[in-house]
């Protein structure tokens, strides 16, 4: 049976991969292609799925950059309907004769639109509508035969129609979280423009991730970097279940772990049968990471590091192949598609050297959101602990450290952090959240301990609520645990003086501070 589909043409956006996953929460198939796809290669698609429509994606350029990237305007008479998103609003005025100029005002964040026609995309929404904007050009001219269905102050086209064809654009963004009817509007497109069926499951995605495995590994041995994250859990789960006792599982532990995750990762994949080792390497990262003080060297660094490591486990067992637990959202942050910026490297993906002994690195959950990887988590069956388990970054604590490490801050942050952990989850939180942690930053500054002159560490506290990491809202905790964790810290840690809650969401910030 074919799955209706929906094709995302990639023009580099940070939030690509988001649109698709928004797709698939309707359960309906989704899947990202290059910007430039032509009407031919759509129609091969179509032999192996029915594509009923396209989504051109944002991206971060504007259409008059001499490099832009640029989508072939024949797809546009192929009778598919089209959805346009903030850039891909922007190229489908601009290849069809309007004018598109830098805004006067640049639009960064929340912004209310006036629905002019409730049509279409738009069918049921309100005449004012929450938004999230992220753009310095502006539609100011409508090619021929369109026509204007919503505005704002600064924008006077924020969404258009073809007045015959199933043509859209929207400037805004409806699929991050902070666009209130987002979701409808996706849904409109999806059901009422495009007519799909909600014919795909994720179940699917296991039984393809197994198959990829044993067909890449063949008779080998693979090992798998294994930090006892959801992500390296659920690979781990796979790769053991494509290749059986051919796959190692390796834990590393650079120095940089949340308290007692080396004693838990350990007795509890062994428990489950796991063929696993812990390696302790402290010594070598903190010397690798002496004087380093760069956000994106630390994690190069790391990156590297691990490799090494990895390799020389791998020898031991004569292991070709290297297996990861790396989701989309890292290779998305790391600028791995051609016309992405890149946010932040990922230890695991722009981090990596280019020397590599491994015939390949694979990556099983390269596509998947974290809540698609908790769904695949839950459809092995495996243990709830693991299921929820907050997400914890591949560098660890070096990358909640700001400016240079050493053994005393690292030690300083792993107990703070231990105790955000401890008082979050003593009320019920920990499940309803996606992140809560501490960063230790390089600010210091005065206080009062023991009616003496203090001057010691600020400790910034982060708690997040998010569905896929891409976007996140930052959690309005219940002052009075916010003051036991303030308490705790500033009570057990001498070296603080202050502790500060932040309140910034993603975007415009990420979830990590480095």
């Amino acid at each position: 049976m074919k799955h209706d589909a929906i094709l995302v043409l990639d023009f580099g956006g940070q939030y690509c991969n988001l649109i698709a996953r928004r797709i698939r929460e309707h359960k309906v198939y989704s899947e990202i292609v290059p910007c430039d796809i032509t009407p031919q290669e759509i129609n091969e698609l179509n032999k192996t799925m029915n594509v009923k429509g396209l989504v051109l994606s944002g991206g971060p350029w504007s259409v008059y950059e001499k490099d832009a990237p640029k989508f072939d305007s024949q797809i546009l008479e192929m009778g598919i309907p089209i959805l346009g998103l903030c850039y891909g609003h922007q190229m489908i005025a601009y290849f069809s004769n309007g004018k598109v100029k830098p805004g006067k005002t640049k639009e960064y964040g929340i912004a209310f639109v006036n629905i002019a026609k409730s049509v279409g995309i738009l069918k049921e929404l309100d005449p004012k509508e929450k938004v999230w904007m992220s753009h310095g050009d502006t539609v100011y001219e409508l090619p021929p035969n369109y026509e204007m269905l919503a505005y704002t102050e600064s924008c006077p086209i924020a969404a258009f129609r073809h007045k015959t064809r199933q043509i859209y654009g929207l400037q805004w963004h409806p699929e991050v979280v902070h666009t209130e009817n987002g979701m409808k509007m996706l849904h409109n497109f999806i059901f009422e423009v495009c007519k799909c069926e909600a014919n795909w499951r994720p179940e699917s995605l296991v039984d393809k991730a197994v198959k990829e495995i044993r067909e890449i590994v063949g008779e080998g041995t693979a090992i798998i970097g294994l930090s006892g994250g959801i992500d390296s859990s659920v690979a781990t789960f796979m790769a053991a279940k494509a290749i059986g006792e051919r796959l190692l599982a390796i834990y590393v532990d650079h120095g940089f772990m949340r308290l007692g995750e080396t004693e838990y990762v350990e007795s509890t994949f062994k428990r489950l049968g796991v063929n696993v080792i812990a390696i302790h390497a402290q010594e070598r990262f903190f010397a690798r990471l002496v004087g380093v003080v760069d956000p994106e060297k630390k994690r190069k660094i790391i990156g590297e590091e691990f490799i090494r490591v990895f390799e020389e486990a791998a020898r031991k067992i004569a292991a070709d192949y290297l297996i990861q637990g790396t989701i989309y959202p890292d290779r998305i942050e790391s600028g791995f598609r051609k016309h992405s910026d890149t946010i932040k490297t990922h230890h695991n993906v722009g981090g990596l050297p280019e020397d590599i002994e491994f015939k390949t690195i694979i990556e099983p959950l390269r596509d998947l959101y974290k809540d698609e990887v908790r769904e695949v988590a839950k459809i092995m069956g495996l243990p709830k602990e693991l299921v929820t388990r907050q997400p914890f970054p591949g560098p660890g604590l070096a990358v909640r450290i700001i400016g240079e490490l050493t053994k005393e801050k690292t030690d300083l942050v792993r107990k703070a952090d231990k105790i955000v952990t401890d008082e979050i989850e003593k009320v019920g939180l920990g499940e309803c959240l996606w992140q809560y942690f501490a960063v230790l930053t390089k600010t210091k500054s005065t206080g009062v301990k023991g009616d003496s002159r203090a001057y010691g560490y600020t400790v910034a506290v982060r708690i997040v609520e998010s569905k896929e990491a891409m976007t996140a809202g930052f959690a309005r905790i219940p002052y009075d645990v916010l003051e036991r964790i303030s308490t705790r810290i500033t009570n057990e840690l001498p070296q603080v003086t202050r502790v500060v809650y932040d309140i910034t969401h993603k975007p415009p910030a990420t979830i990590e501070w480095e």
